[in-house]
């Protein structure tokens, strides 16, 4: 009897070591599980990004970039918008449309200063960010840029934008435009600053456009030219 007894308390405390060892030993188990998707998905969706921003936002960089894409054009600022009506009422439209193109051609250039600001933004993707945006509306991946980046490229592009318009004359015809429309009897004098202005609008030009391809790749299964872009929206898919 004794004997038995022995035997029994040896077993119950060699089960004890044994389980004291294996739970000693989780978080070494638990760093050795396969991490590939965490990795596809963070990598996928940088992937997304980076051909948001090399099929649109490069685009927007070009002459008429912004100009003659109806989805961004810059018009005038609500408060301009009579001054265009009444120039044009008066003969002169082909002033109007000098200083709306002067508008665009300063976004073009300034869109010019984004991409680096972009690639620093994806990079700083997290795992966390990258499963919300994954599982998330169709252009949660353009609000995360949005919310990584506007603060940055504001600081960017409004000092081009300033420029531009100096480079280009831009600043010569606007005050032409609306020392032109101040002097019409009986219209409410205007100054607006067309430099904060235009920074605001290419700004939504940009995301306006990744939101584009970004809705593309999460709903057009031809739109995901990779195996990576395959692999990782298929997940989306079936959400």
């Amino acid at each position: 009897m004794k004997k038995i007894l022995l035997l029994a308390v040896t077993f119950s405390l060699t089960s004890c070591a044994q389980v004291q060892q294996t739970l000693n030993q989780l978080p070494q188990i638990a760093s050795q599980i396969p991490t590939t998707g965490t990795v596809d998905i963070a990598s996928g969706l940088k992937e997304a990004l980076n051909k948001g921003i090399t099929q649109q936002v490069s685009k927007l960089t070009a002459v008429d970039g912004f100009y003659k894409n109806e989805a961004v054009k810059i018009l005038m600022p609500e408060e301009l918008q009579k001054v265009d009506a009444t120039l044009r009422k008066v003969g002169l439209s082909s002033l109007a449309d000098e200083g709306i193109k002067m508008l665009n051609r300063a976004a073009e250039d300034a869109v010019k200063e984004a991409t680096p600001i972009f690639v620093t933004a994806v990079k700083n993707m997290s795992f966390t960010d990258a499963k919300n945006i994954l599982l998330g509306s169709d252009n949660a991946a353009t609000n995360y840029l949005q919310n990584s980046t506007t603060t940055s490229l504001y600081a960017k592009f409004n000092p081009v934008i300033k420029s531009s318009f100096e480079k280009v004359g831009a600043d010569a015809v606007w005050t032409k435009i609306i020392t032109k429309y101040n002097t019409i009897p009986l219209v409410k004098k205007v100054n607006p600053d067309l430099t904060d202005y235009t920074t605001n609008q290419a700004l939504s030009g940009v995301f306006k456009m990744i939101a584009v391809e970004e809705k593309d790749i999460r709903n057009n299964i031809s739109a995901r030219t990779t195996p990576l872009l395959q692999k990782v929206f298929a997940m989306q898919d079936g959400k």
